[in-house]
């Protein structure tokens, strides 16, 4: 079996350790809390247009503090709390996402006059995010499993089943202007890199001349337009990379200093199972793997007698520390697809919100009572009150994945990643693990809070109408030093 990678278990021996410091038993709402919070309040209030907060300690069930709590908010990437819960709750942290590659056809003289099937299992880890950087790691595994058995030219085509997912790949929501941003990258059920390609740009050295550029890795699947040119002038230097929006014809643009180092930038594909299809053809030829046919796109896998050639495993685990660590859309929406697949039949979004809205009816959330439209946050259509968020959270430190539910998300003065000057001094260090949102005039925070006294809070700070995302972030940060020094 090839490429099982399971998610270190070090930290998550430490996040039970610090779930089971808090103390037991009903506690009083604290005048001191209400008091520190209420000042965080006002000054969050100053950023935020319109503003919702609550505070529960864990132990006894109990609101500390509320303030407008029960409105219905756009939470941006807090919406991706209830996609990890449901998708831990319905799945568990010990599942796999399964990526199939059989043959077809004899082999001869190391030939094999047939055809390589890749049956898509919604994993949305093939990349070279776990392969320090290398985005071809799983391919050439898959390469040498070829080698091994004598196969170095394959004489049929590369065959992409992709059913598991439907047709749309795209949310009816998102902005239609932001197509090639990474963060809106499409989700199907077979994906290389993010549904992303890595446009690498950099001056010829020639004033007047063409910009470089080359994708990484080289892939062969865009027509690349070059308007950019090399100029002498720094201060003229801005480059810029658009696709248009239902092809994946590139252009490059702007001017390149040509002293400048290289630029880089994500550009989401618009088709993600043939960009599969044609890294993995490009991994193989690399490997010494010839691919005479070409790139097919199927929903069903061809009738025939299919070999098993390896089956790639990557567990969901990782993939939710993607999702709410990194805050990565991607994950998120292919997560809830898989909700779909799995327990409805269907990898859609309906059926994988379908899955999420089970799961919050023994929350305690009824339908109705909010809004979900996707999986990651993106869609402003996801409203929800910020009291629902700490009911939701309230329950997943009961639940029996409430050690792999925390660890999927970040901590305050976590080193390596987005927190890691966030409230990073003592006595904050350590004792705040949440999850944050941002969307144009969005700016969301809500997780756990660990106090000197040792008691656990959940809290939700949604903040709409926000003016600023640095004055929304200040003031979010007072309600948790709040809590953290008073609770």
């Amino acid at each position: 079996m090839w490429g099982v990678r399971r998610a270190p278990v070090v930290r998550g021996l430490l996040m039970a350790a610090w779930l089971a410091l808090w103390p037991g038993g009903p506690v009083a709402a604290s005048e001191a809390v209400n008091r520190a919070v209420n000042a965080g309040v006002r000054s969050a209030k100053r950023s935020c247009g319109d503003l919702g907060v609550h505070v529960v300690d864990v132990a006894s069930g109990r609101t500390v503090y509320e303030y407008d709590a029960d409105r219905e908010r756009i939470l941006a990437s807090n919406t991706k709390l209830f996609t990890a819960a449901a998708a831990l709750d319905r799945l568990g942290p010990g599942h796999f996402f399964e990526t199939e590659v059989l043959l077809r056809g004899e082999v001869e003289s190391g030939v094999l006059t047939g055809d390589l099937a890749v049956i898509g299992g919604g994993d949305p880890s093939i990349s070279g995010r776990f392969h320090q950087g290398d985005a071809f790691a799983v391919f050439r595994e898959w390469a040498d499993e070829l080698a091994r058995r004598g196969i170095r030219r394959v004489r049929g085509d590369l065959v992409m089943v992709h059913g598991l997912f439907d047709d749309a790949v795209v949310h009816p929501d998102w902005p239609r202007d932001q197509l090639a941003k990474w963060y809106e990258a499409p989700v199907a059920a077979l994906s290389f890199s993010d549904s992303c390609a890595r446009v690498k740009i950099w001056p010829d050295g020639r004033p007047g001349a063409p910009a470089q550029v080359a994708g990484l890795p080289r892939v062969p699947f865009f027509d690349v337009e070059v308007t950019a040119r090399t100029t002498s002038s720094s201060s003229n230097h801005r480059v810029g990379v658009t696709r248009q929006p239902e092809g994946d014809r590139l252009t490059v643009w702007g001017a390149v200093y040509r002293g400048a180092r290289p630029v880089e930038t994500w550009v989401a594909v618009a088709d993600p199972v043939r960009y599969f299809g044609l890294a993995l053809r490009q991994a193989l030829e690399e490997e010494g793997i010839r691919v005479d046919g070409d790139v097919t796109v199927t929903a069903e896998l061809p009738a025939a007698e299919w070999r098993r050639l390896v089956v790639h495993r990557s567990d969901l685990l990782s993939a939710l520390e993607v999702v709410n660590k990194r805050s990565q859309n991607f994950y998120a929406e292919s997560v809830l697809k898989l909700l779909g697949a799995r327990s409805c039949g269907r990898g859609s979004w309906e059926a994988g919100l379908e899955v999420v809205a089970e799961f919050l009816e023994r929350v305690g959330l009824g339908r109705g009572t909010y809004r979900m439209a996707d999986g990651s946050g993106m869609s402003r259509n996801n409203r929800f009150s910020a009291r629902q968020v700490t009911t939701l959270l309230a329950e997943m430190v009961q639940h029996r994945y409430a050690v792999e539910f925390l660890r999927t998300l970040p901590y305050s003065g976590e080193e390596g990643r987005s927190w890691e000057r966030r409230l990073a001094e003592d006595p904050y260090r350590g004792n705040v693990f949440a999850k944050t949102g941002r969307l144009r005039a969005v700016s969301a925070l809500s997780g756990y809070a660990k106090a000197a006294s040792g008691r656990l809070y959940a809290f939700s700070v949604l903040c709409n109408g926000a003016k600023g995302d640095w004055g929304a972030k200040a003031g979010q940060d007072e309600i948790v030093k709040a809590i953290v020094r008073n609770g």
